[in-house]
């Protein structure tokens, strides 16, 4: 029977094995690495050197308190990272968890065996039929017959048979090397002493379960990352259809304002052909997701000096902008759709005409903008459903939601016969955005 005291520092093993592994998984760095397959020799030491400094800390804990021994999972670690980061790391790692033993406590055989030991892990990632392999290691096999039949499930058991013999054999060649150099050769737990064979069945699980944990918790890191650039890429994919939809829409529109005035005013039309070609040259290269206010002016500007040619005195255009939001980063073609709904809808069915307002101001870390129009309005019962009806304005509401998640106001208030105004409040972004930096890690 297994004695509570043994049984107790078992289950603190996995204890720390658990801990540590929690730890480097916060990491940043050492997630960037565990995202890797094929890694440069830099690359190998760097992840060396991140389960060195946890393993090593646990050997130089036990060589300072020996009640600490549960704390010791040099071995383990050793064996770890060679499964993650091949031979390099692994060799690395043995050598390095080892240094507070071999010259503090002179256990000259724990260096060999750890370097070793790392090798082995190293060896069982090449022989892995899959890299991802690796992270699905388990003790556990599946009872479905029709799966035993599959030739890549019967390579998959075989190497996780594998992967359970060389922990067993390595915890086994542990306690050999400590018997047989009785001075200057590795440390033998408390628990292996006169241990029975079902203490002996125990300490070999612990140290399975000592590997398996650590693998585990990467692997759900590893899978949360995966999952968060797999929704990146998909704003990514759903910015890029938005905008085609905007695109073409505005560019239809535009080319038809051309080819009135090439017809009614040749003069005008070529200083038309001039601003249409500025348009052109930023809706074909390569559109941003977020861009400078000052940009977006620039844009809004060649755009309404076209329509004000087209409507002639009866459309008047003002901006009252807070030179301080200049610099201010907004997504790309948002203010166009809303300037086009206020003048195809409130103001070219409108005998008199009439004019258009954009302001910018900065209140509380927000950047606010309002467009507003002294236009026909818009009914009421229209109002209401007007983000799921409006091409336009729906697609600026989606693209702020995937850029800006729940932390964005988008509203529009009408009157019939008073005019429209339409305000968007987003954070106040500076050039350098992380939500930019986020996107095109993307990509």
């Amino acid at each position: 029977m297994l004695d509570p005291q043994q049984l107790a520092t078992l289950l603190l093993r996995l204890a720390v094995a658990a801990s540590l592994a929690s730890i480097l998984s916060r990491i940043s760095a050492f997630q960037r690495m565990l995202m890797r397959e094929e890694r440069t020799l830099l690359q190998r030491f760097q992840l060396a050197l991140s389960f060195a400094a946890p393993y090593g800390a646990g050997v130089a804990l036990r060589i300072v308190n020996v009640n600490y021994q549960a704390v010791d999972l040099g071995l383990e670690g050793s064996l770890t990272a060679g499964m993650v980061g091949g031979y390099v790391t692994g060799l690395l790692s043995g050598i390095l968890i080892s240094l507070p033993a071999f010259f503090i406590r002179h256990e000259l055989m724990s260096m060999p065996l750890l370097a070793g030991v790392g090798v082995l892990g190293g060896l069982l990632r090449d022989i892995a039929p899959e890299k991802e392999d690796i992270w699905r290691f388990s003790p556990l096999v599946s009872l479905n017959p029709k799966r035993w039949r599959q030739r890549q499930y019967q390579l998959r058991m075989m190497f996780q048979f594998g992967c359970l013999f060389t922990i067993v054999s390595t915890e086994l060649l542990q306690v050999s090397v400590a018997r047989f150099f009785t001075r200057g050769g590795v440390f033998l737990p408390e628990t292996w002493r006169d241990a029975t064979p079902m203490t002996a069945v125990a300490i070999c699980a612990s140290s399975v379960f000592a590997v398996l944990l650590p693998l585990k918790i990467w692997n759900n890191t590893r899978n949360e990352k995966k999952i968060e650039a797999q929704q990146l890429r998909l704003n990514e994919a759903r910015l890029a259809a938005l905008t085609s939809q905007i695109n073409p829409h505005f560019l239809f529109n535009t080319l038809n304002s051309v080819s009135s005035l090439i017809r009614t005013n040749p003069d005008q039309a070529r200083s038309v052909v001039y601003r249409l070609s500025s348009i052109l040259r930023r809706l074909l290269r390569k559109t941003d997701n977020l861009t400078p206010l000052r940009e977006e002016l620039a844009f809004i500007d060649n755009y309404m000096n076209i329509e004000m040619v087209r409507f002639g005195d009866k459309l008047r255009f003002v901006k009252e902008i807070d030179p301080e939001t200049l610099d201010r980063l907004v997504p790309s073609m948002m203010l166009q759709p809303i300037l086009e709904n206020s003048i195809r809808h409130g103001l070219s069915s409108k005998v008199d005409g009439g004019m258009v307002r954009v302001r910018s101001s900065l209140s509380g870390g927000r950047l606010n903008l309002l467009v507003e129009d002294d236009g026909v309005g818009i009914p009421e019962s229209r109002l209401a459903t007007l983000f799921e009806q409006g091409i336009g304005v729906s697609n600026v509401n989606e693209r702020l939601k995937v850029l800006f998640g729940q932390d964005y106001r988008m509203w529009i208030d009408s009157k019939p016969g008073e005019g429209t105004r339409t305000g968007i409040e987003i954070p106040e972004v500076s050039v350098a955005s992380e939500i930019e930096q986020e996107l095109s890690a993307a990509r």
